[in-house]
């Protein structure tokens, strides 16, 4: 065989065993995905809720086709997929109402919880509603049950999470920082309030990774995938206060859900 004859054989030989190896492990990836068992707990912010299309099954929890768990499982196929996060979930009503889907199988869970338990709703009420000074009064009163009673709660959500699935990736992703300070909202709270509210979120976010960190989880911080798009930005991906619709008020949009969530999703799973 002539040298060159040989060079080629040899070159055909090394890219198709080069082919094998990179189709197998194509094919290794795909099903390692495809393998995963995925349950998505959480609160609002998990099942939806501001982002539309929800599934009239799942009623009050408001459980949107359009959140980061179904775009997630909808785009990596998981071998099964469930969906139990409910609009206006507490750290209890997880243990007591959404791990049953939870077994030693499950690869992967995403959570996002203690917004409610440290008041958020009515810290936005009150301070949309009241005075600056009774506002940030209630800012401080949420700060001081995250630093001292959230830990103990989320302690309590993580164990029995663990307890269940012993083998599972668990992601806690966090809250966004929910406004551009000196953006373009001309009228509404001030920036010094604003500036609270984002600090607060900040401290939730803190608190919440250290528990996280404690238990073995991944921490996923959203609040870099919203910079840019808090309210007041001019292309939020929140909503501001609704007053036709209050219960989505300071949710993720469908594109906060795509943009801010997903993505750290993608990354820490």
């Amino acid at each position: 065989m002539k040298m060159s004859r040989l060079v080629a054989f040899s070159s055909s030989l090394l890219l198709g065993a080069v082919l094998a190896l990179t189709g197998a492990a194509t094919a290794s990836a795909a099903q390692s995905v495809q393998g995963v068992d995925y349950v998505a707990l959480g609160d609002s912010y998990s099942s939806g809720v501001g982002a539309g299309s929800y599934d009239s099954a799942s009623g009050s929890c408001k459980r949107s086709t359009k959140a980061y768990p179904a775009l997630w499982a909808a785009s990596h196929s998981p071998s099964s997929f469930a969906f139990t996060a409910c609009s206006g979930a507490r750290t209890g009503d997880v243990t007591s109402g959404q791990l049953g889907p939870l077994t030693s199988s499950t690869d992967l869970v995403s959570i996002s919880i203690g917004g409610n338990d440290a008041g958020f709703a009515d810290v936005m009420t009150t301070c949309v509603l009241q005075s600056e000074a009774t506002c940030l009064d209630r800012i401080a009163t949420a700060r001081s049950y995250v630093g001292t009673t959230l830990p103990g709660n989320l302690d309590s959500v993580y164990s029995a999470i663990r307890a269940k699935a012993p083998s599972a990736r668990v992601v806690v992703l966090g809250y966004p920082r929910f406004y551009k300070i000196g953006g373009s909202c001309a009228v509404g709270l001030s920036d010094k309030v604003r500036t609270a509210i984002n600090d607060a979120a900040d401290y939730l976010n803190t608190t919440t990774a250290k528990r996280a960190a404690d238990h073995g989880f991944t921490f996923a911080d959203v609040a870099g995938g919203f910079s840019g798009h808090e309210i007041c930005s001019g292309d939020a991906w929140l909503h501001s206060v609704n007053w036709l619709n209050i219960g989505e008020s300071y949710h993720p949009t469908a594109a906060g859900q795509s943009g801010g969530y997903l993505p750290v999703l993608n990354s820490a799973a």
